[in-house]
């Protein structure tokens, strides 16, 4: 399939929505468009937004567009999963005049197989060489790498990009990561497959997102992690965990730590109650 790229696509923004996402983010339009630049935004971006899969999780609307995850992330205090997070971030740097390629990934595909394709969005940006830009996989890497084949080392965690079956390249995620791996194509994109598997994730019962509670954050050295009421800090380093013990504590969780409004977190943790006792009987 031929790839459209972000810009052909629509899949951008516009001027005064890019000056308010940069602003956001805490970052200045680059003077070049370089792998420097792109590692700034790359990163920025991650600090800036929590990786979230609450519209999932709790049943409420959820789009692909780039323009509803501008709306919900940077005009409202909101995150988002790998759609809204690689959406809005491709969106963003095809404004700035990136490059930019939307490509259709499938996460655990090892595991699944090519029904996984289209659960996944990720990015290839072509500066002197093809890059693979990846800020919606919650804990993965925080700076773009060139996409080739080859172990990959960011803040003490190990990744790596190796060949997996049919001209599919497998991103092999950090031994901590809530995700193995994810597979893609350099040239593969199909936003029909997406807009289907969309529709899969956050509706049928049998999706992980429709049954667990996913919150993520980056910090300078790793990353605070809310699955359900179980919190993770992560770093290379090890792994710590406390429990969420109640709403008001999941509410000030939301609030203080993952920098989210949240209508109603009651709600939310009604549902992780009701799965607690579900699993336990």
């Amino acid at each position: 399939m031929t790839h459209a790229s972000s810009s052909e696509s629509g899949m951008t923004l516009t001027s005064g929505q890019l000056d308010a996402y940069l602003a956001r983010i805490g970052v200045g339009r680059p003077v070049s468009l370089s792998i420097d630049s792109l590692s700034e935004l790359h990163r920025a971006h991650l600090m800036a937004f929590t990786w979230e899969a609450l519209d999932a999780f709790m049943g409420w609307p959820s789009s692909i567009a780039p323009a509803a995850a501008f709306a919900k992330m940077v005009e409202g205090k909101r995150g988002g999963w790998c759609y809204e997070m690689n959406g809005l971030f491709g969106a963003a740097l095809a404004a700035l005049g990136f490059r930019v390629t939307r490509l259709c990934g499938g996460v655990d595909r090892e595991v699944m197989g090519d029904i996984a394709v289209g659960n996944h969005l990720t990015l290839r940006i072509d500066l002197d060489r093809p890059y693979l830009a990846e800020v919606g996989l919650a804990d993965g890497i925080v700076e773009p790498v060139p996409l080739a084949v080859g172990p990959i080392s960011q803040r003490g965690f190990d990744f790596s990009i190796m060949p997996a079956d049919d001209g599919w390249l497998r991103f092999n995620n950090h031994q901590h990561g809530l995700a193995r791996s994810f597979d893609f194509r350099p040239d593969h994109s199909d936003e029909a497959a997406i807009a289907t598997t969309l529709g899969w994730l956050t509706q049928d019962p049998g999706s992980p997102f429709t049954n667990a509670l996913a919150i993520l954050r980056h910090t300078a050295d790793g990353y605070l992690a809310l699955k359900n009421d179980c919190l993770r800090s992560v770093t290379a380093d090890g792994v710590g965990e406390q429990s969420i013990t109640s709403a008001d504590h999941l509410a000030d969780t939301l609030d203080t730590i993952f920098h989210l409004d949240i209508p109603e977190p009651g709600k939310i943790w009604e549902k992780i109650q009701t799965i607690s006792r579900d699993k336990a009987s």
